[in-house]
């Protein structure tokens, strides 16, 4: 009896969702024993199905479980996933928790963008000459800074959420500055683009008016009419959300941002959002977020770093992104009044990059703005990043620990 092809994309596509559901499932477990919380595993999960493993590994198999026509399928269900996913995360936000901070929540945001802006600038002026090819100088080295500059906002609210931190003060305060800090990006980024197109800056002013009109009537209008309904039917939320992702895209920023802001405006009734909370949580967290991770793994290629040379540069984009990010936020956090403890809590939080930055680094290889060796140097940068985040919060948590527990041990005593 012969093999069985599967030639048609729907039972394909099924057979894609089966076997991603089992790796993120197995590297989920795997990570988790080394106290990485699951969105890490799904993460490598990407990265293993995807042509940096099984795609060198065994080429066929990968082109035989994941042809174009599935891959087209799962990129619609992982779009679908993340938009819901940030809208559940924009439902959760208590913006009323973070009043008495608005300071440093504005210092926190300006921090984390201004200082690595500045890092990169000055990182991409160094590396221009070797890696940045035929490329405007003005348009590789804004890229950079751009790319540097991001904070994962879906992978740092997996993060705050499988840590605990999601309703904390600390972890309120990094999720809506990570979303005033890639709302900025992005806007930098579709500006960086439209000056590589040679289009002029036109294309980036129109994102940036776009985008503060599209905030405005989410706001303004849309907020206001959902408050005086005194039952908001679960489909009615779905087609804010649904519609405000496809309004957030085509004002030029990401869907994600249309997503968390329709989470953010709905009405802040306790038994309301844990009801869709719940009706929303199962199907995305196990299905259609892990496909997300896994699509971008599958457009993650990782090779080049062959060279002494590479692997310095490496090195240094990793401890220069971390000093702008981290460093950055920390101090500016410090001395906004934070405690220490908090300070680099919040760094910490804030240098997460994930696999957003993977999508900034796709737009840009696309676009013929960074070479293929730029863009592998930089993904390693955003996964190493990542994979800090939760050993250094367990490090801090039982710093904090230990002082809490100093006078009672010197009492017992």
């Amino acid at each position: 009896m012969g093999a069985v092809a599967v030639s048609d994309p729907k039972v394909a596509t099924l057979l894609a969702l089966a076997v991603i559901v089992l790796t993120v499932r197995v590297f989920g477990r795997l990570l988790g024993r080394i106290g990485q919380p699951p969105v890490i595993g799904e993460i490598v999960a990407g990265i293993v199905l995807g042509p940096s493993l099984l795609g060198l590994l065994t080429p066929e198999a990968s082109r035989w479980l994941f042809p174009a026509p599935v891959v087209s399928a799962l990129g619609i269900l992982a779009q679908v996933g993340l938009v819901l996913f940030m809208f559940m995360i924009g439902m959760e936000l208590d913006l009323g928790r973070l009043r008495g901070h608005g300071t440093r929540v504005v210092t926190t945001a300006v921090a984390s963008i201004v200082v690595p802006l500045g890092f990169a600038l000055v990182l991409a002026v160094a590396l221009y000459p070797a890696y940045g090819g035929s490329v405007n100088k003005l348009v590789f080295c804004l890229y950079i800074a751009a790319a540097m500059a991001i904070t994962a906002f879906p992978v740092l609210a997996r993060i705050l959420k499988d840590t605990g931190l999601a309703g904390t003060r600390v972890g309120m305060i990094s999720l809506v500055s990570a979303a005033i800090n890639d709302a900025f990006a992005w806007c930098l980024l579709a500006f960086v683009l439209a000056l590589s197109r040679a289009d002029g800056p036109g294309g980036g002013i129109r994102t940036i008016v776009l985008s503060v009109m599209f905030v405005a009537v989410m706001i303004v209008v849309v907020r206001p009419l959902l408050a005086r309904l005194a039952d908001v039917p679960i489909w009615l939320a779905l087609l804010v959300m649904l519609l405000a992702a496809w309004c957030a895209d085509q004002a030029g920023i990401h869907v994600i941002f249309g997503g968390f802001l329709a989470g953010a405006i709905m009405p802040r009734r306790e038994d309301w959002l844990r009801s869709v909370h719940e009706r929303l949580d199962v199907v995305v967290s196990y299905l259609l977020l892990p496909v997300f991770f896994v699509m971008s793994g599958l457009s993650t290629h990782v090779e080049g770093l062959r060279t002494a040379a590479v692997w310095g540069v490496v090195a240094l984009v990793i401890v220069v992104a971390t000093l702008g990010k981290l460093g950055g936020t920390a101090v500016a956090a410090r001395l906004a009044g934070e405690s220490r403890t908090d300070a680099v809590t919040l760094g910490v939080l804030m240098n997460t990059r994930g696999l957003t930055e993977l999508v900034v680094l796709s737009i840009g290889l696309q676009a013929g703005i960074i070479s293929s060796t730029v863009y592998t140097v930089m993904v390693l940068m955003a996964l190493v990043t990542t994979l800090l985040a939760p050993p250094l919060l367990r490090l801090i948590e039982a710093r904090r620990r230990a002082v809490t527990a100093g006078p009672e041990l010197v009492t017992i005593s």
